[in-house]
């Protein structure tokens, strides 16, 4: 059982800031953040402002092995709020597939927890909710979050973090080639090619990264994540799937353009965006390898395409994000609509199993939490989760830094072009870093 309590919060932006840096001196720390962009993108579908979730009551840290059915069980034990993540590499928990390529991060394949402590923005209040056994606290918590001053932290970067590539300019362009041959034959219609940026024995401030990186980029799936000594700091764009009731929504993000600081042409590069017909296509494809996974455990007829290519402008890029649902009866388990889903189509391919073999073979780094979901579970059963893009993976022990960027492949592919959009997008990762 939880304890509940509501405050009003005079000033949100403050209190917001002073409650994560109060919050690093828990081993496990998950904050999801909609900033002010959930109010561009879908705001019907917010459950709140912003989440912190820490303290653990109880955890599920494992291989993919088996990862989703342990998972069914870990849920319905704590019949409670559980907050988490899935590695890409579950896939091999789903499909004959296997992950054998470099991983600097190390990072667990499943991560899930049930948090003593959870602290929701709601409006203008703030919302408590303490497992009864840590009630006694939450007076004391508030109190020091109050008193807490997030600027008395380190908010500079102990060195100049140098990024490598994983794969050079010219290695991108014959592995982008022998993508096109396999579409050529038809082998698959799309893939979602992606390249790693590194840097070895370094080392950052994780939450003043977050904050560069959040403030760069503003995006309506922000995650600050901390699990002892490894760290997610994300700025996605990208809802992977949320569960409501009996309604499942998937919003795929395909096709993208820079933005400019001149309006008008900017508008002109969103409205290009809109008529681009190798973005569209790009989007239509991964649609519609969302309704054909959805259907997997939809009731029969229920799934819709709400909106197809919509453009939505964030900080950095536009994006083209289509919205699809269906409807699911009350006997199906919530993880099961997820495994059924996963990995999203946006960061495969299609057809999803074919494009996963060709990433296996031509990456050069295994994907690990690149290209997963963060998010929860209710006690009803009900979800939310992200894609993980635009994000800075850290291992702090093994001071490793790592951010990975992709971009769908497709016949009418540019070689020249994919490599520019990588580069874009990897931007604001390279700024949160090095400014």
């Amino acid at each position: 059982m939880r304890v509940n309590k509501s405050i009003s919060l005079k000033n949100e932006p403050d209190f917001k800031k002073n409650l994560l840096a109060w919050a690093q001196q828990h081993k496990v720390v998950f904050w999801l953040d909609s900033n002010a962009a959930a109010e561009n993108f879908n705001v019907k579908y917010s459950s709140f402002k912003a989440v912190l979730a820490l303290d653990v009551h109880r955890e599920l840290k494992c291989d993919y092995k088996g990862a989703f059915n342990r998972l069914k069980t870990f849920r319905k034990e704590c019949n409670d709020y559980i907050f988490g993540y899935f590695s890409y590499d579950l896939k091999n928990d789903i499909e004959q597939l296997t992950s054998d390529n470099f991983y600097g991060l190390q990072f667990p394949d499943l991560y899930f927890f049930q948090p003593k402590k959870l602290f929701f923005f709601k409006d203008d209040h703030l919302n408590l909710s303490y497992l009864e056994d840590y009630q006694s606290e939450m007076e004391q918590d508030l109190s020091e979050i109050k008193g807490f001053k997030a600027e008395h932290q380190k908010n500079t970067q102990p060195e100049k973090i140098r990024i490598k590539e994983r794969i050079s300019k010219q290695s991108y362009f014959k592995k982008i080639h022998a993508v096109l041959d396999h579409i050529h034959r038809g082998d698959i219609y799309e893939v979602n090619f992606c390249q790693e940026f590194y840097t070895e024995n370094a080392s950052i401030e994780p939450l003043t990264v977050y904050r560069k990186l959040n403030k760069i980029s503003g995006p309506p799936f922000a995650n600050f994540v901390k699990l002892n000594d490894q760290y997610l700091l994300s700025a996605s764009p990208e809802r992977f799937v949320k569960k409501i009731g009996s309604k499942i929504i998937s919003q795929p993000i395909k096709g993208t353009a820079r933005r400019s600081e001149d309006p008008d042409e900017d508008m002109k590069l969103a409205k290009e965006l809109s008529m681009d017909l190798k973005e569209r296509t790009e989007n239509i494809m991964i649609v519609d390898l969302v309704r054909n996974d959805l259907s997997k455990t939809s009731v029969k007829g229920s799934v819709k395409v709400e909106e197809l290519c919509g453009v939505y402008s964030f900080k950095q890029v536009h994006q083209l994000i289509s919205t699809v649902t269906s409807l699911i009866s009350q006997e199906t388990d919530a993880v099961e609509v997820i495994k059924s889903l996963f990995p999203m189509g946006s960061m495969t391919g299609a057809p999803k199993i074919s494009a996963m073999e060709i990433i296996e073979e031509l990456e050069e780094s295994k994907r690990g939490l690149y290209s997963g979901a963060v998010g929860y579970f209710t006690p009803e059963g009900d979800f939310d989760f992200n894609v993980v893009i635009r994000s800075i993976l850290y291992n702090k022990q093994q001071q490793y830094i790592s951010f990975t960027v992709g971009g769908a492949i497709t016949s009418r592919s540019i070689i020249e072009k994919e490599y520019e959009e990588c580069l874009v997008k990897a931007e604001a990762m390279k700024k949160a870093l090095n400014t």
